[in-house]
């Protein structure tokens, strides 16, 4: 039988999706006012591996990513999806279309994972009307996707940048809590 222990905090991500780049800074003002300062700001990368989304928000999607300094316990990532919704709502024009998309997630250093209000067959119930799934998985070095990963999370650019998050947060945790506690995260 294995000892019931807390699980360490873990690195908050947020992935965005516009057609214009105001709304990335708009959104990262409002969210480092909430969750403290970024400490990872991606390049702005085309988003065009799917359609999903121009329907609703338009062509010539843009991607970028941010990460937080703070970590946070694995568990207000339902509270936090909550609130990247309620804070699409305030930036879009049209209260009946998105202009930005927000995907609230976290990295550990055993996985990257996603929060999302809509049901499938690899995603948990986690409560709030929020599942969660682990869109990548750390293996041999680096992060891996699995069967259900998004296209664009899939790519070596964004594999490299989480690679790189994942990084910052593997000596966040060790200069925190000591190497010893490394092995809790994986």
């Amino acid at each position: 039988m294995g000892n019931i222990t807390s699980p360490l905090p873990v690195k908050l991500i947020c992935g965005f999706i516009a057609n214009d780049e105001a709304l990335f800074q708009k959104a990262e003002k409002l969210l480092t006012k909430k969750f403290g300062p970024a400490d990872y700001k991606s390049p702005v990368f085309r988003f065009d591996l799917t359609d999903y989304y121009s329907k609703e928000m338009g062509k010539n999607l843009k991607r970028r990513f941010l990460s937080f300094e703070k970590l946070v316990p694995a568990q207000r990532l339902p509270e936090i999806k909550i609130f990247t919704n309620l804070l699409e709502k305030k930036l879009s024009r049209d209260p009946g279309k998105r202009d930005l998309n927000i995907d609230p997630g976290y990295i550990s250093l055993s996985k990257l994972v996603l929060a999302t209000t809509k049901s499938f067959v690899h995603r948990i119930y986690t409560g709030k009307g929020i599942f969660q799934e682990v869109t990548l998985y750390f293996k041999d070095n680096t992060f891996t996707a699995g069967r259900w990963t998004y296209p664009d999370y899939r790519s070596d650019s964004h594999i490299a940048l989480f690679n790189e998050i994942r990084n910052k947060y593997y000596d966040q945790v060790e200069k925190k809590y000591g190497q010893s506690q490394l092995h809790r995260c994986v």
